[in-house]
């Protein structure tokens, strides 16, 4: 696994020299844009509208947009005078509870792995934060950014850094509207709640896979091979009763419980009504 940074923890006056390594990689099936007469890719090029021509990326700066087609040119000894922005340090801020953070909060995951001249320290950070239950809320420059992060124990000896966004980049819900006139029946809550707990289990992430991708590639493989692709029916979608559809679910949830029971074991369910 290559390191994508290297730094080192700070809090207090202990440093703990780390590479950071991506954590998750998505697997998502990407498709070119192809031109449908012959077969070919299309190309893409980086033209300039105003001398109508092709520029080279060494022509090319970075520039923000102050006022509508008005842009002032940022260079890269503009950016190396922000004092935090050739920095290699997690800096940690805060020990918080990982509780009390919302997963909105959370963007990108990141291991951490200790260099050979801090194994002691990182391990020492490791239990410390073991033992407390506490997690590390920090800030970090990655790809000329600050981010404001969380520092947290993960596995047997890890260490995992989340970015997060600032307060500021989470949207308000408040534009999100629920009629407050809508009455719950108390049956209904219950029913709800039974439903819930019938299907609750432990977290076990590697029974979830992602069944559309599968689908997508069998598609493309079928396409290569010059099989016919058949196209299923359409799902037909019903309104229905939320308590009849709630009662429905329950007997459903019994019912699949039931075929995994062994043969003699099972015990009769007492129907809903």
């Amino acid at each position: 696994m290559r390191a994508l940074w290297r730094g080192s923890i700070s809090f207090g006056l202990v440093n703990v020299p780390v590479r950071m390594y991506a954590a998750t990689e998505r697997k998502s099936v990407s498709f070119r844009q192809i031109h449908r007469e012959c077969g070919t890719p299309i190309r893409y090029e980086k033209v300039c509208p105003a001398c109508n021509r092709k520029v080279e990326e060494d022509e090319i700066t970075r520039g923000y947009e102050y006022e509508k087609g008005r842009f002032v040119i940022i260079e890269d000894k503009d950016l190396e005078a922000i004092p935090d922005e050739t920095t290699r340090t997690i800096d940690i801020i805060d020990f918080v509870d990982l509780k009390e953070i919302d997963p909105v909060y959370f963007d990108h995951s990141y291991f951490l792995g200790p260099e050979e001249t801090g194994q002691k320290a990182y391990l020492l950070l490791f239990e410390a934060l073991r033992k407390t239950g506490k997690i590390a809320i920090a800030k970090v420059m990655i790809r000329a950014k600050q981010s404001l992060a969380c520092l947290r124990p993960y596995g047997e000896n890890q260490l995992v850094i989340e970015t997060m966004f600032y307060p500021d980049e989470v949207r308000d819900e408040g534009e999100i509207t629920v009629s407050p006139g809508i009455k719950l029946h108390e049956n209904e809550i219950k029913m709800a709640v039974q439903l819930i707990d019938s299907l609750a289990a432990e977290f076990r992430p590697e029974k979830y896979t992602d069944e559309y991708r599968k689908a997508l590639l069998d598609i493309i493989r079928a396409k290569v091979e010059g099989q016919e692709i058949k196209i299923p029916a359409p799902r037909e979608e019903k309104v229905v009763d939320l308590m009849e559809a709630l009662k429905a679910s329950l007997a459903m949830v019994e019912e699949e419980k039931g075929k995994k029971q062994p043969a003699g074991r099972g015990r009769k369910k007492r129907a809903i009504s």
